[in-house]
């Protein structure tokens, strides 16, 4: 299993790119403007595409996707979310408003994708992945993933803010061996990050001290411009822990 990071930017400028990661060659966790590093021959390789959020920074080149690749495709990419979120990308992405209903085109019989609802505790099994969602704390619904296989298990967290839901979740399983974990702010703007419901390195520190395990950290999600005091700040909080901090392109592999 190998996780490829297209975008993990909390924001765009340069090479910046937002929050998208791949599994291996079939499997998308979320879809922001990093899907933009796909060639068309690897879109059309997606075959599940796993939101965490109705957020543009996290479902902003879907829609993009889509029209790109719907006539080199047979089969509908499955579009995976909590209900929540479906029903935000039916009524204000797909809703031939904003862009095409592609989710009923060509035909309602053989679409360019489909969407299925998951909850908690359901599992999605593809090709010895193992895929549950798990809960997180954000401005609006919101979830985590957890992804393991033979070889390991890692979580992502999408965004999220102080909670206990995430690290329980993660306290009942028996492996991680990495997170990817987003902070979005610098220490000085912890009052803009409880508003907006992100993490800062200092609440982090303190968040992530509840979790039994001590896997590898990935810090994603900086906004752009303070990547490194960001940095600076985690390693300041976080110096008993292996942090790493994705800036776009990384290949983890377990």
């Amino acid at each position: 299993m190998e996780l490829r990071v297209l975008g993990c930017s909390g924001g765009v400028g340069g090479d910046r790119r937002t929050t998208s990661l791949a599994l291996d060659q079939d499997i998308l966790i979320d879809a922001g403007s990093g899907v933009g590093n796909l060639s068309l021959d690897e879109m059309t390789q997606i075959r599940h595409i796993f939101i965490t959020h109705s957020h543009l920074d996290h479902i902003a080149f879907l829609p993009l996707m889509l029209d790109s690749i719907f006539d080199s495709i047979t089969t509908p990419i499955i579009v995976y979310g909590q209900a929540e979120t479906l029903a935000a990308l039916k009524q204000h992405i797909f809703n031939n408003v904003i862009w095409p209903d592609f989710s009923v085109l060509p035909s309602a019989g053989n679409p360019v994708f489909r969407y299925q609802e998951m909850a908690m505790g359901d599992e999605i099994k593809i090709d010895g992945r193992r895929i549950s969602m798990l809960p997180v704390k954000h401005s609006v619904p919101a979830v985590g993933y957890y992804v393991e296989c033979d070889a390991g298990a890692f979580a992502f967290s999408g965004d999220t803010s102080v909670n206990d839901t995430l690290w329980n979740a993660l306290n009942e399983r028996q492996r991680l061996d990495f997170i990817v974990v987003e902070i979005a702010f610098e220490d000085k703007d912890e009052p803009l990050g409880k508003l907006a419901k992100h993490y800062t390195p200092k609440v982090l520190a303190r968040d992530i001290e509840k979790l039994k395990h001590r896997p590898k950290v990935y810090i994603t999600h900086t906004k752009p411009g303070v990547e490194s005091v960001i940095a600076a700040e985690c390693q300041r909080h976080m110096s008993g822990y292996d942090l790493n901090f994705l800036s776009g392109g990384e290949t983890i592999a377990l």
